[in-house]
């Protein structure tokens, strides 16, 4: 994976957009080897992975170009949610966690127990606990205040 202004990858990426990147079966892309990241087992393709994208993230980590001009992309919210875990983990300052706050309504007979409602990640809602860090990056996928910049 590399960082996304490199040309080769903005390249990559527009090529497949326009449909001009060779297809394989069942519409599948073969990506360059260059972004590809091989590792020996599981366990170490996550450190691998976040080692290549953001090296030196605790030293780089007040570093907001070093943070914000890469990208990893996955194939399912489960690997992502995963991986920021790791990745907040490894921010210098003390973490801060947030709570949603789930109740269901009209529930008499107490069917949707609170950890089960916890349990739920639907897509368009933020998860359960979110824990954050000083300069850790965060992206804002609605605007919630465009008054303010947010």
């Amino acid at each position: 994976m590399r960082a996304r202004t490199d040309p080769s990858f903005v390249d990559f990426l527009l090529r497949v957009g326009s449909g001009e990147e060779p297809v394989l079966v069942d519409n599948m892309i073969k990506l360059p080897n260059e972004m590809v990241i091989k590792s020996t087992n599981e366990e170490d393709l996550e450190k691998d992975l976040i080692n290549v994208v953001l090296p030196h993230l605790f030293k780089n980590a007040h570093s907001a170009e070093n943070i914000t001009n890469r990208a990893i992309l996955a194939t399912k919210n489960d690997f992502i949610d995963k991986l920021n875990e790791n990745l907040i983990d490894q921010f210098p300052s003390e973490p801060t966690t947030y709570y949603s706050f789930d109740k269901a309504t009209d529930d008499t007979g107490t069917y949707y127990q609170e950890d089960f409602l916890n349990s739920l990640a639907p897509n368009g809602l933020p998860p359960h606990k979110l824990t954050l860090k000083v300069d850790c990056s965060i992206m804002l996928l609605r605007n919630l205040d465009p008054t303010n910049g947010l």
